[in-house]
């Protein structure tokens, strides 16, 4: 059972897609769902905890999957 709810596949996109995208879906989410964001551009490290500050949502972190990052975001 995967830890989201939801997942938004951004590999080989560079910034600020990941986030663009990551926000379009939030929209969708209810609150408190999580949405997990597969990036391989090591900005969204930076750019997806800074979005999430400004946006309201919850940064829960990340875990690399070979070259793939998963970034982990509750909606607030």
């Amino acid at each position: 059972m995967p830890d989201w709810d939801e997942m938004v596949d951004c590999e080989g996109l560079l910034c600020p897609l990941p986030v663009l995208r990551a926000r379009k879906r939030l929209i969708a989410l209810a609150a408190g769902r999580v949405l997990c964001v597969r990036a391989t551009d090591a900005m969204a490290a930076v750019d997806l905890p800074h979005f999430c500050a400004e946006a309201g949502h919850s940064y829960l972190g990340s875990r690399a999957e070979g070259a793939v990052t998963l970034h982990l975001i509750r909606k607030g």
